[in-house]
């Protein structure tokens, strides 16, 4: 429990880190790199979408 000062927030952490984890987690040795580019590029489409924030150009 590294800078958590309680069970609770261990838990509300992961219960937010986790979906958002794997959001980005794509296996590359799974995919050709095309493949693998376009679905990172739509995880952070969504990400954006999502956080309301907007990438950098």
């Amino acid at each position: 429990m590294k800078r958590f000062k309680s069970a609770r927030q261990v838990q509300l952490f992961l219960s937010i880190h986790d979906p958002i984890a794997n959001l980005f987690h794509l296996r590359r040795d799974h995919r050709p790199v095309a493949d693998y580019r376009t679905a990172r590029a739509q995880a952070f489409e969504t990400w954006a979408e999502v956080a309301g924030a907007r990438l950098a150009a």
